[in-house]
C-alpha cells in the first residue's frame, strides 16, 4: 500500500520523467530489427539536427554529408580536448540559455570536461536509470539507498541531492566521497533499518560496506533484491564481496556524467547495449579497443561518436534474457590506466590488478606510475606483505612488464579518493582527475 502511494504521488511530482520511462519501456518491448531499425533512423536525425544547430557541428559534418548518405565512420570523433574547447559551439542554437546549466565530470580517464544540461536530460537520465532498476525487479516506489561519491550530486540541486530522505521518492542518500571503518559500520547497521530493496553505489564504497558486513557478521536485510555498481570499474573480487555480504545479484552499469544510461548488466549477468539511447561503436585506437559513444537524445548538446576514453568491445552474441538490446563487454581499463615502459610496451591495468589475487589481508590498493621504470603499490592492509611475495611480485613485474621496472610498496591508513570519489586501481602517468 505505501509503495503503491509513493508511486503515484512521484509520479505526479516528476511528470516528465514518466513520461520518458513509459516511452523507454514501450522500446524496450520491441523486437530487435523494429529496434535496430530505429535505431538507425535517430542516428540519421540527430546527425542532421547537429549540422544544422550547432556551430561546432555545422563547421565539422558539411563536408561528409554533402556526399548524400550517412557514412558514420567517417565522420570525425568527437574529443574531450574538443569539447573543452569549442563548449559554446556544441551548445544548439535555439536552446534556452536561461534554463541551461553546467556540468561537470570527475575526470576519470584524466581530462575533466564540462557540459550542458538541462531538466529535460535530467529527467531522461533518471527514466533511464528507473529503467535499468526493473531489471532485479525492483518497481517505483521500493526504496533504494545510494552511496555516492561525487560532492555535487548530494547538495541540492545534484542528481541524488533533492531526494535525501524523501519519502515520496523512496530513496536516500549517503554521502560516501570519505569514510572511516566506524562509518562503515555504521552504514551496514543503517543498511539493516532503512531495509531497502535496492543498493546503488560506487563499486569500491560498496565492496567496502560489505566487507565489514562481513567482518563484523552483520547480516543484511532479506528485503535486498540487487545491488548496482556505476561510477568505477567493477572488479571480480568487489562482486563477489557483494554478493557474499547482501545476498543478491550485483549489477553492473556504464555510463557517464556526460552520456548516461549507456549500457547495464541484465538478470543473466551480460552487459546490454541501451540502443534507443545511445549508438556505440568499438574501433582500435591507439593500439585498444576505445569505446566511441553518440547520444541519440540529447539536442541540447550533440555528442557525435565521441571517444569517451574506456575500453570495451561489442559482442555479435545474443541473450536469452528476452531483452532486445544488443550485447557489449568492458575492458579493465581507462585511457591514463595503461602502464608504459621506457622500452615503449603498453601493459593494460588488468595486469596488475590479477598480481595481488590470494592476498587477503589487503583491504584497499592502488598502483601508481611514478616515472617510466618506476612503480609504487599503495597498500591498506591487516598485515605487511612477506617477504616472499615482495620477492615474488618485483620477479614478475620485472619479468612481463620490463627488466628495469623498479618497485616500491607503502603502507598507508587510506587511499585517496578522486575529486569525483573515486577509486582508482591502476594510474598511469598521466595522473589522477
Amino acid at each position: 500500500m505505501i509503495e503503491r502511494l509513493r508511486h503515484a504521488l512521484h509520479r505526479r511530482r516528476h511528470p516528465l520523467r514518466y513520461a520518458h520511462l513509459d516511452q523507454l519501456l514501450h522500446t524496450q518491448a520491441m523486437r530487435r530489427d523494429e529496434l535496430l531499425a530505429k535505431q538507425q533512423r535517430d542516428l540519421a536525425d540527430i546527425v542532421a539536427f547537429a549540422a544544422t544547430h550547432t556551430p561546432y557541428y555545422e563547421e565539422t559534418l558539411a563536408p561528409f554529408l554533402k556526399r548524400g548518405t550517412l557514412d558514420l565512420s567517417a565522420l570525425p570523433i568527437l574529443r574531450k580536448d574538443d569539447v573543452i574547447r569549442h563548449m559554446d559551439d556544441l551548445l544548439a542554437r535555439n536552446a534556452d540559455r536561461s534554463q541551461v546549466k553546467i556540468g561537470h565530470t570527475g575526470g576519470s580517464t584524466g581530462k575533466p570536461l564540462a557540459f550542458w544540461y538541462d531538466d529535460a536530460k535530467h529527467e531522461l537520465m533518471r527514466a533511464g536509470m528507473m529503467r535499468s532498476y526493473m531489471q532485479s525487479g525492483w518497481r517505483p516506489g521500493q526504496k533504494i539507498l545510494n552511496f555516492w561519491g561525487a560532492r555535487q550530486d548530494v547538495v541540492p540541486g545534484g542528481v541524488f541531492g533533492a531526494q535525501l530522505g524523501d519519502f515520496v521518492a523512496a530513496e536516500h542518500t549517503i554521502s560516501a566521497y570519505e569514510y572511516t571503518e566506524v562509518q562503515l559500520v555504521e552504514w551496514a547497521r543503517f543498511i539493516q533499518r532503512y531495509r531497502p530493496v535496492l543498493l546503488q553505489g560506487y563499486a569500491s564504497v560498496l565492496a567496502e560496506v560489505a566487507r565489514v558486513a562481513i567482518e563484523n557478521r552483520i547480516p543484511m536485510p532479506k528485503t535486498l533484491i540487487g545491488v548496482y555498481s556505476t561510477a568505477e570499474v567493477l572488479n571480480d573480487s568487489q562482486r563477489q564481496r557483494m554478493q557474499q555480504a547482501f545476498c543478491c545479484k550485483v549489477y553492473n552499469q556504464y555510463g557517464s556524467r556526460e552520456i548516461p544510461n549507456i549500457a547495464c548488466e541484465c538478470q543473466l549477468g551480460f552487459m546490454h547495449v541501451f540502443t534507443d539511447m545511445v549508438y556505440l561503436e568499438s574501433m582500435t585506437l591507439e593500439n585498444e579497443n576505445r569505446l566511441l559513444v553518440t547520444s541519440l537524445t540529447n539536442r541540447l548538446m550533440p555528442m557525435i561518436r565521441y571517444d569517451i576514453g574506456d575500453a570495451g568491445r561489442l559482442l555479435d552474441s545474443e541473450c536469452t534474457c528476452g531483452l532486445p538490446f544488443p550485447l557489449m563487454e568492458m575492458d579493465l581499463c581507462r585511457q591514463n590506466d595503461l602502464i608504459r615502459t621506457r622500452s615503449g610496451k603498453t601493459v593494460h591495468p588488468s595486469y596488475f590488478n590479477r598480481l595481488l589475487y590470494g592476498q587477503t589481508q589487503i583491504r584497499q590498493y592502488q598502483w601508481v606510475q611514478r616515472d617510466l621504470d618506476r612503480l609504487a603499490l599503495n597498500l591498506v592492509a591487516s598485515q605487511s606483505l612477506s617477504a616472499e611475495t615482495l620477492a615474488s611480485l618485483e620477479v614478475r613485474i620485472r619479468r612481463d612488464v620490463d627488466g628495469q621496472m623498479g618497485l616500491e610498496v607503502n603502507y598507508l591508513d587510506d587511499i585517496p579518493q578522486t575529486v569525483s570519489g573515486k577509486h582508482r586501481f591502476v594510474i598511469g602517468m598521466a595522473g589522477p582527475d
